[in-house]
C-alpha cells in the first residue's frame, strides 16, 4: 500500500519543516520527495498536507499518518539493527567535531569506525561548537563532540574526557619564573576564543565568576589561528596544554603559571535523545575508547579486541 521511502518523506518533511530540507536529508531531489507524497496521498485517498499554506503543514489526516510512519520506521530500524552485524551495516555517520578533536584523535576514531563498520560512510563536519549544536537541533548531524557548554533538554550527553588548558605566550612576553595573579595577566592583551566556541563560552563564564576583565582583548573563533596569534607574540591565551607541549619544548610557546589556575574543560558526545540506537551507542562507545587530547594528529593503532566484543552487541544489549 505504501513504501518506507514514502513514510520517510512525510516523516522528514514534518521533522525538518519542508520538502527541500527533507530532500537534502534523504539525499534526493525535491521533486522526488513531492512525488513520494503524491503517491502516498493517492494510495490513501486523502490529502496529507494543507495546500492553503506556503510552508509544509500537515492536515489532520497527515498528523495521524505521521504517527503511524514514525512507529513503522522505528520498528524497521530496530529490526535492521537487531539482525544486522556491524560488518554489513550500510548507512551514513554524520559526526560533528571541533577543531581540537579534528587536530588530535579524530584520525583514530575514523580508523576504528572503518574497522567495525566498513560499509558506513563517514561524513565529518568540523565547525564551531555553537554551529554544531544548531546542526544537531536541525537534525543535520547524528552526533557532535564538543565542550560541555550547552544545557539542552533534547540532547543526551555522554562524557568523554577532560581537557586541561593553561595560559601560554611567546617566550619573554610575560614573567614565567613566578605564579601570576589574574589581575597581572589581565593587564596584557588577552587572546580568547569567541562566543561561538564551546571553550570560549565556558571560560567567559568562569572569567565573569572570578570578576576578571581585560582592557584589551582579541577574540578568535579558530583554534589554529589563536595558536598562531599567540606564537606571534600578540598576547597571552588559554590553550590545550598536552597537545601543544612540542611547541613549548622547542621554545615557540611558554606556559604562564596563574592563580587561580584555569578549570579543566569537559568534552562530551551529544545526540538527540529520540535518535538513540544501537549504532549511535556503538559509535559513542568507540569515541570513549579513543578520545585522547594529548597528541596532535594521532594515527596509531588502538587495541580493538575488547571493543569489538562490545560493539557487536545487538539491540538487546545496554551499551552504557
Amino acid at each position: 500500500m505504501f513504501s518506507f521511502k514514502q513514510l520517510e518523506a512525510i516523516y522528514w518533511i514534518a521533522q525538518l519543516g519542508g520538502f527541500e530540507a527533507a530532500s537534502r536529508h534523504l539525499n534526493t531531489t525535491q521533486s522526488a520527495i513531492s512525488k513520494r507524497i503524491k503517491e502516498l496521498e493517492s494510495a490513501l485517498s486523502t490529502e496529507l498536507f494543507d495546500r492553503n499554506y506556503r510552508q509544509a503543514r500537515l492536515s489532520e489526516k497527515g498528523e495521524e499518518m505521521l504517527l503511524i510512519a514514525k512507529r513503522l520506521l522505528e520498528q524497521r530500524d530496530l529490526a535492521i539493527e537487531q539482525f544486522s552485524t556491524p560488518e554489513i551495516v550500510e548507512r551514513r555517520l554524520r559526526i560533528g567535531v571541533t577543531e581540537l578533536t579534528a587536530m588530535t584523535w579524530l584520525p583514530r576514531l575514523v580508523r576504528l569506525v572503518r574497522t567495525h563498520y566498513p560499509k558506513v560512510v563517514i561524513e565529518p563536519d568540523v565547525d564551531l561548537s555553537v554551529n554544531l549544536r544548531d546542526k544537531l537541533l536541525a537534525d543535520e548531524v547524528d552526533i557532535i563532540i564538543t565542550p560541555d557548554a550547552f544545557a539542552e533538554a533534547r540532547f543526551s550527553l555522554i562524557p568523554l574526557a577532560m581537557v586541561r588548558s593553561v595560559w601560554m605566550c611567546k617566550p619573554g612576553l610575560l614573567p614565567t619564573s613566578r605564579v601570576l595573579r589574574m589581575h597581572e595577566l589581565a593587564s596584557h592583551t588577552i587572546l580568547t576564543q569567541g562566543n561561538m566556541s564551546g571553550t570560549g563560552i565556558i571560560y567567559d563564564r568562569w572569567f565573569k565568576s572570578q570578576t576578571i576583565s581585560s582592557a584589551n582583548s582579541i577574540s578568535c573563533n579558530s583554534l589554529v589561528a589563536l595558536i598562531g596569534l599567540t606564537v606571534s607574540g600578540l598576547g597571552v591565551s588559554y590553550l590545550p596544554e598536552q597537545c601543544l607541549s612540542s611547541l613549548v619544548e622547542r621554545g615557540a610557546l611558554e606556559i604562564v603559571q596563574t592563580s587561580p589556575a584555569l578549570p579543566e574543560i569537559s568534552y562530551v558526545a551529544l545526540y538527540r535523545g529520540e535518535r538513540k540506537s544501537v549504532f549511535i551507542s556503538s559509535i559513542i562507545m568507540l569515541a570513549q575508547e579513543c578520545c585522547d587530547f594529548s597528541d596532535l594528529f594521532q594515527t596509531d593503532e588502538v587495541d580493538t579486541d575488547d571493543i569489538g566484543l562490545k560493539v557487536k552487541g545487538r539491540s538487546g544489549v545496554d551499551l552504557f
